[in-house]
């Protein structure tokens, strides 16, 4: 599966980071940087889980604010600054939802099927088997769907994903593979629905 360059970034690049961070530690008017660098990232993330434009603006704000309080608690682990960004703003998701007592949004049409589409070997009558999917989707938990939008529509690695969810690279990936195998059996349950019902 190729990797989504807006989520990976060469090692000079790390590196522009960490000096970035190292000078915030310092003073944190120097933020600026990485508050640009990634403003927009951290905030498709939150609204691609919630139908309020108005709340994410909100939280993003709220995620930048503790980063730059936290500055200090930072260590550099090999994946861009970006990780413990996403981590900070799934806190903050997770809060929200707690606060307003509502479940989040499955941004659906925010997802790029064709990896998974492909890990099904799903080829005839592609579209509508991307429909069985979506709404298969529609029915996992809201971990399992972050999983899965890391993956499949983020395109991250392992080992990034694992920093985010806080877990290590390997239980990262034996989580993809559990949660892509629950995913393919809701999936062939809907299908033979289908089929036993006519639709296909």
């Amino acid at each position: 599966m190729a990797i989504n360059p807006i989520y990976h970034q060469t090692n000079d690049k790390l590196q522009q980071e960490l000096v970035w961070i190292e000078e915030t530690k310092k003073n944190p008017e120097r933020f600026e940087p990485l508050y640009r660098k990634y403003h927009e990232q951290i905030f498709r993330y939150i609204y691609q889980r919630m139908d309020d434009k108005e709340l994410a603006f909100d939280l993003t704000s709220q995620v930048f604010l503790k980063a730059i309080k936290n500055i200090e608690k930072y260590e550099y682990r090999g994946v861009p600054f970006a990780s413990w960004l996403y981590r900070i703003a799934k806190s903050e998701l997770y809060q929200s939802f707690r606060d307003n007592k509502s479940r989040r949004t499955v941004n659906l049409e925010t997802f790029h099927l064709n990896d998974l589409v492909e890990e099904f070997e799903e080829k005839d009558d592609a579209e509508f088997k991307k429909q069985i999917l979506l709404d298969s989707i529609g029915e996992m938990s809201e971990e399992d769907i972050q999983m899965l939008e890391m993956r499949f529509f983020e395109k991250r690695s392992f080992k990034e994903i694992g920093e985010i969810l806080d877990i290590t690279e390997n239980n990262a990936k034996v989580k993809s593979y559990r949660i892509v195998e629950k995913l393919r059996k809701i999936y062939n349950k809907k299908e033979n629905n289908y089929i036993g019902h006519g639709k296909i």
